[in-house]
C-alpha cells in the first residue's frame, strides 16, 4: 500500500457484519445533492462569508479566494461521482456543501486519478483531498507501505466517515468466495493505488503452489467493475458503500452481489498539508458543527450509509 494511494487500510482484518449490504442504496439514483449550489464542472458548493459562524477559521488566502480546491476521484459512487448531467454528486460533495455553509466558501471539486491526489495536495494544486481516502499512519508520516520507505512530508486528515472493504462477483456466480483465501486460483479486478489491490497483493502472496491469484488492477473503480460484468474477473473488491451501491444499482440490481463480510473497517479523512494546521482545525470545526445541528446525520441518512456515521470529527484518528 503506499502512502500516497490507498482508500483503506491494510491492517490484520477485524471482520464487521455488513448489516444492510443492499440498503446502501435506497434512493441514491432519485437524490440530488441536498440544499448546495453546484458548478456544473467542477461540483463547486457556495456560501457566504457574510453570514458564515466560522469563516474567521479560515486562513485569510482561502477567505479572499472564496473557495477551497478539492483533489478527488470522481468516479466512486456513492461517496462522489457525476450524475447523468455532468454534475459532481455524493456523500463527500453534500458533506462539502454543509461545511462550506459554516465556512462562507465553496468547495471545488477537481478531477483526478486517486493514485495522484496526495502528489497534487503536496504541489499545491489543491488545498485539501476528499475522495473517501482513508486516513493511515503511513500516509500522515509520508511512508511507503509497501517498502517502508519515506516518500513525503505526510499529510494531517480531519476524519469524517468509517468504512470497511468487500469483494463482489457476478450475481448468481460466486464461484464459491467467501473470504479473501477462497480468491487463490482467481482473478481479481480492483482500482490500483487502493487496499483492494494491497490485500489482493497480501493474499496472493499466501496462495500455494498452483492457484495463483492474478490481480487486475485499474485506474478507477468503474473499469474494475466493467471487467468483472464481462467475465474477465471471477471477482472484484472495493470500499463497502461503492460496493453495495453497485450491487444495487448497476443492470438494475443484476449484475453483482456481494460476498462474504467486509474488512478493514477505517476513517475516511480529509487530507489537508501539514503546513495547513490552520485550515485543518478549521474544516474540523466546520464538521463538528454540521454534526451538532443535524446536517451530518441527514447527509448519511440520505445516502443509506448510517453504519458508517461518525459522532465527531477526529483528527488524524487513522492506525
Amino acid at each position: 500500500m503506499t502512502a500516497s494511494s490507498t482508500r483503506r487500510t491494510t491492517a490484520a482484518p477485524n471482520r464487521l457484519v455488513a448489516v444492510g449490504a443492499i440498503a446502501v442504496a435506497g434512493a441514491l439514483l432519485l437524490t440530488g445533492c441536498g440544499d448546495q449550489t453546484k458548478d456544473k464542472d467542477k461540483g463547486s458548493s457556495s456560501a457566504s462569508t457574510s453570514t458564515a459562524p466560522l469563516a474567521d477559521k479560515l486562513p485569510q488566502s482561502i477567505r479572499d479566494k472564496g473557495v477551497i480546491k478539492v483533489g478527488s476521484d470522481i468516479a466512486y459512487a456513492p461517496v462522489e461521482f457525476k450524475d447523468s448531467s455532468g454534475n459532481t454528486v455524493g456523500i463527500d460533495p453534500d458533506l462539502a456543501a454543509a461545511m462550506g455553509k459554516q465556512l462562507g466558501v465553496k468547495f471545488d471539486f477537481e478531477n483526478g486519478t486517486f493514485d495522484t491526489l496526495i502528489t497534487g495536495l503536496r504541489s499545491k494544486r489543491y488545498d485539501i483531498a476528499m475522495s473517501a481516502m482513508t486516513d493511515t499512519k503511513d500516509r500522515q508520516e509520508g511512508i511507503d507501505s509497501d517498502t517502508g520507505k519515506k516518500v513525503g512530508e505526510g499529510v494531517d486528515f480531519v476524519d469524517y466517515f468509517t468504512a470497511g472493504v468487500s469483494i463482489y462477483t457476478k450475481k448468481g456466480d460466486d464461484q464459491g468466495i467467501k473470504t479473501w483465501s477462497d480468491l487463490c486460483g482467481k482473478k481479481i479486478a480492483v482500482q490500483r493505488g487502493t487496499v483492494s489491490e494491497d490485500l489482493a497483493k497480501s493474499e496472493a502472496k499466501k496462495c500455494p503452489s498452483g492457484k495463483k491469484l492474478a490481480i487486475e488492477s485499474f485506474d478507477n473503480d468503474q473499469q474494475a467493475q466493467t471487467r468483472v460484468r464481462a467475465g474477465g474477473a471471477d471477482a472484484g473488491s472495493s470500499d463497502f458503500p461503492v460496493t453495495a451501491y453497485a450491487v444495487k444499482t448497476s443492470g438494475g440490481g443484476k449484475d453483482f452481489q456481494i460476498v462474504g463480510e467486509q474488512v478493514e473497517a477505517a476513517p475516511y479523512g480529509i487530507a489537508v498539508a501539514k503546513d495547513n494546521t490552520q485550515l485543518r482545525d478549521a474544516l474540523k470545526a466546520a464538521l463538528d458543527a454540521i454534526i451538532k445541528n443535524g446536517e451530518y446525520d441527514k447527509i448519511i441518512q440520505k445516502w443509506g450509509v448510517g453504519d458508517g456515521a461518525v459522532k465527531a470529527a477526529v483528527i488524524n484518528g487513522g492506525k
